[in-house]
Formats: structure tokens, sequence, C-alpha cells
């Protein structure tokens, strides 16, 4: 089933009321019910496990890997994708994702060590992130993991540690490069270190086994994704040539996702202005939260692109017999998890305009401290104490409990149906993508947020712990 969007379920007021087209989040039907029919639980769950909650659904990560693989096997492109761990530090999703026979893409030895716990192969792990730690290459080297170089400099610590890792021999790795698009990056390789790379490994096959190459861009356009593979098509017969025998080409990740429908995303980028902003600064920059492409159309129109010699790039890759590897990391945990803050003050700030406290902050929802916003509106799930909320339309932003007057969850003035109150719930959806826990930390002592693993009808509830393990 498709996402829904929660109009029944966010008391927000009309585009006729506020002038302002409101952005309901689009939502799982599993967390859409949840949300409308059984509001108690919810309320319940914060009671026992506290606020801010990061519930999480693993099994729908699963429905977002059949519809990403069914564009890659109607191209008939064979692919290996990585399950991007630093999205989120979820244990149970990264079980999802092992069960679901994924690879694991992990930037750091902590993200590497959970991988393993959570049961993936160390040859199913690619160990990718620039300037590496020794130790961190070392346990790569160890195991048998696959690894992305970044640099002439990150080979070489792979080199000087040949003679003490004989017995892993041959060392699996991949070639980061640095696309045209990016030459101002400090990730991956020039086209003259690259070279230099492949002339190395060519000469020490027995030390290495060289399987392809790897890039990661900024952004979510399909289109300078595929130029950059296709840059990198000499290079695969430079490799050929020299005797090496690469069999992928990752284009790592930037699968985009939709947060709410895209016609009510147009409408409030065309009106909204400062006025509408606490600061009274309108962001500049903002995520496609309303795109008009979600991750299976964005893969059809890359396997779509044009390569070589009148070839797609799915044609392509098919020919060559390469594999496309993939890091997605939003992508697949699109829909899996939703944060809950309760409100904790109402403070008045003139007519009708309010700011709501809550008992959190906005480390756990931070797109403010990237000068921007998460364009969606929150679910309001009033406390349900009889009387208990005015019945007037009101606005309000909503702010974390620090002495940090830039600790603001949303600097949005949002419109509400009723006027909030102590003990109601503001819930945020789709958070599972760099949201919830990118930022979080124990400012003010303060414990960090619990994370729970729930089925499909919350008869299952377990603590996914920050050690990375859901017990």
């Amino acid at each position: 089933m498709q996402p829904t969007t929660a109009n029944a379920a966010s008391p927000l007021m009309s585009d006729t009321e506020t002038k302002v087209p409101a952005l309901p989040p689009l939502l799982d039907p599993t967390i859409a019910t949840l949300l409308e029919h059984s509001p108690g639980r919810v309320m319940e769950l914060v009671e026992q496990f506290g606020s801010p909650l990061n519930i999480v659904w693993p099994h729908i990560l699963h429905k977002n890997l059949h519809a990403m693989r069914s564009v890659l096997q109607a191209h008939g492109v064979e692919h290996q994708i990585f399950y991007a761990i630093k999205v989120n530090k979820s244990q149970s999703l990264v079980h999802a994702a092992v069960d679901a026979g994924l690879g694991v893409d992990a930037s750091s030895l902590y993200e590497f060590r959970d991988a393993l716990r959570a049961g993936a192969k160390p040859e199913q792990i690619c160990g990718t992130g620039p300037a590496k730690p020794d130790a961190f290459i070392a346990d790569l080297v160890s195991r048998g993991a696959l690894i992305s170089i970044d640099s002439v400099e990150e080979l070489a610590v792979l080199e000087s540690l040949l003679s003490d890792y004989r017995d892993n021999w041959p060392i699996r790795v991949t070639l980061r490069y640095r696309p045209s698009a990016s030459l101002q990056s400090r990730f991956g390789m020039t086209a003259n270190d690259l070279e230099h790379c492949l002339r190395k490994l060519s000469t020490q096959k027995a030390a290495f086994q060289f399987e392809g190459f790897h890039f990661h861009l900024g952004g979510y356009r399909p289109a300078p994704r595929a130029e950059a593979l296709c840059e990198l098509v000499d290079w695969v017969d430079t490799a050929r040539a020299l005797g090496l025998s690469p069999r992928m080409v990752d284009i790592g990740g930037g699968i985009p996702i939709r947060y709410v429908e895209s016609d009510s995303y147009d409408a409030f980028i065309a009106s909204h202005h400062d006025g509408h902003y606490r600061n009274a600064t309108t962001p500049t920059s903002f995520y496609p939260y309303g795109g008009r492409m979600d991750a299976q159309k964005w893969l059809s129109l890359f396997l779509a692109s044009p390569c070589r010699d009148g070839q797609n790039i799915a044609d392509y890759l098919k020919q060559e017999n390469l594999v496309l590897g993939l890091e997605p990391g939003r992508s697949l945990v699109d829909q899996t998890a939703v944060t809950a803050f309760r409100i904790t003050r109402v403070k008045a700030l003139g007519e009708n305009d309010y700011v709501l406290f809550v008992e959190g902050s906005s480390f756990s929802a931070c797109e403010t401290w990237f000068n921007s916003e998460f364009l969606q509106d929150p679910i309001h799930l009033p406390c349900g104490l009889a009387g208990a909320n005015d019945d007037k339309p009101c606005r309000a932003y909503i702010a974390g409990h620090s002495c940090l007057d830039e600790d603001v969850i949303t600097n949005r003035f949002l419109p509400f149906q009723s006027r909030p109150q102590t003990g109601d719930l503001i819930v945020y959806a789709n958070t599972a993508g760099y949201q919830m826990d990118l930022l979080e930390n124990e400012f003010h002592r303060v414990p960090m947020p619990n994370r729970i693993a729930v089925n499909s009808d919350l008869t299952t509830v377990v603590l996914d712990d920050l050690s990375g393990e859901a017990e």
C-alpha cells in the first residue's frame, strides 16, 4: 500500500483559514491507522518510555526494498544494495536490512561492529568514508570486508599493512572517484590519482582484489549520477587494459523520497514568506520534501539515461557484466519511524500566537540547525482532558526544553484548529532518515531519547537501545 496523507489524524486548519497551504505528512497505512484510531496507545508508550520517543516499524524497510528491487529487476540489471547504516542508529533497522539480504555501508568502526552484531557477513559490508582511521582499516582487512579507497594516501596505508595481514590477501577494494561535477570536493580521487592507484593495484594482484569504482554525490537528481557513471566508462576500460577485473560501479546514495503531497508542497513553496516564521526569515534551501520523484521513478530515470554508443546505462551495465552498487539510506527507511514529543508548556506570544515547549530538543528533529525546516506538519494528539483544549484556532511554533534560544524544532508558525495544552503530543512522521538522531546528545545531562521497535499492530514492543541492540 502507498503512504496516505494525514488529514484524518491532523487537526490543522484549512487552507482558507490560514491562507498558507497545509503540509500534512504522507503516512504508511499502518502508522496512519494507529494515529487516527489509537492515539491513546501512543500516549501510553510515551508515558512508559519518555519524551521524545522514537517509534520504529522495521518491517516497512522490506516494502521499500521490494519497490526498489522491482525497478532494477525490470531493467534486468544485476545489483548489490548496501544499507547506509549512518541514516539511523536503530539496530532493528540494521537487522531488517540484513534479514532482507542487503549488504551494509559502514563509515566508521562502530557502524562496522553494529553491522556484524546484526548478523551481516563481513564480505557483505563495504567500508566507506574518507580518512578512515587505521584501526578501522585494519579491522576491515582482517575480516575480509570490501574497502572503498578514498585517496592515494589511504592506499598507502593499506600497502603498509600487507606484511602484517598476509593471511588476509587478497584485500578487496574499490576506488572512489571524484566526478567532474564535484571537483571542489575533498572526497574521492582526481583522474591523475585514480590512474596512479590503478597502476599500483595492477602490480600487486596477489595482495589486492580490485572490484570496481565508487562515487558519492550530494543532491538528489539522477542526471549528475548518470553523468558520473558515464565518466567511469573509460576507466573501466583502462582497468581491464591493466589486467584488472572491475565487477561493480557503486553510485552511492541520494535517492529521494517524498514526505508530503507534491501539489501541497508546490503551493506552499509558492506562497510562504517571512511572516510565516517566528524569526521573520524564510529559509532559502530545503530538502525536496514534496518532489515529483520517488525512489522508483528516480531509479527508472537513472537506468534509462544515455551512456555509451547509443546505449542507456542499464544496457551498458548488462553488456559489460557490471554490477550496479547502491548505498541508499533515507529511501530504505522511508516511513519506518515517527518521533513523539510531549508538550510541557504553552506560552502566549500575542493574540492567538503561541510557542509550544516540548520535552525534548531540536537535536531530535534537527533541520533548523542547518538553517532549514522539516517541511511537514506535525500531528497534534490531544491528551483527552475534558474541556482542556481551547477550540479557538491559533498558530504556534515549537521549541525545545534547553536554555539555547536556537533550540527550535520549527521556526515556522503552524496552524492549529484548537490551542494545544500541556500533556498533548506533537508527532512528527517519517523521522528515520537523518532526523531523529543525527545530532542527539545529552545536553543539560538529559538522557538520550528512547527508541522502540514495534510490529505492525504494536503487539510486540522492544527497546531498540542506544548501544545498537534491540532487546
